[in-house]
């Protein structure tokens, strides 16, 4: 028997380490692994379709709750920049019986910078090139959890500097 089932949120900006934490996760908990980049990728999307991202993500959080009924761990792979957005999920979630743990990988911009330059050179599947304007204008849509959103939590992980493969030793 698993146990409670878990469900999973990573909140992040590109470039902050939600696939290498996601990735190692996956493994140790063990949990189905939901990540809207590789299946855009393989399916031979524009990673930059809004619509057909959020699709997945609709049909990705369908499927997410099937799994949770059945006592299975999920993580959502999706950077959840809006509060209200980590708030639906953390509230259905729970409804199901699930606990349900954020982690908030928090990565100065320079830093993001500097990872994304060495994402880019790298051309990894299930990624795009991405500039500093584009953290620069994703900033604006972005809204960190606060104490107070985190106390909703079964648990939370505030993660600075976030993680990166170098992490996986």
């Amino acid at each position: 028997m698993r146990g409670v089932a878990r469900l999973i949120l990573l909140c992040g900006l590109p470039g902050s380490g939600k696939t290498t934490l996601a990735k190692r996760l996956a493994a140790q908990v063990p949990a189905v692994r939901l990540c809207p980049d590789e299946w855009l990728a393989d399916l031979h999307i524009d990673l930059f379709d809004e619509q057909a991202r959020d699709r997945l993500e609709q049909r990705f959080w369908l499927l997410a709750q099937d799994l949770l009924r059945l006592g299975q761990h999920v993580i959502l792979e999706w950077g959840l920049w809006v509060p209200e957005h980590r708030e639906d999920k953390r509230a259905a979630g729970q409804a199901l019986g699930a606990e349900v743990e954020l982690y908030h990988l928090d990565v100065p911009v320079p830093e993001l910078n500097r990872r994304l330059a060495l994402r880019n050179v790298a051309g990894e599947h299930g990624t795009v090139p991405l500039t500093p304007e584009h953290i620069e204008e994703y900033l604006k849509y972005f809204s960190a959890p606060d104490a107070a959103e985190l106390a909703r939590y079964d648990r939370h992980y505030v993660v600075p500097g976030g993680l990166s493969a170098l992490d996986l030793t």
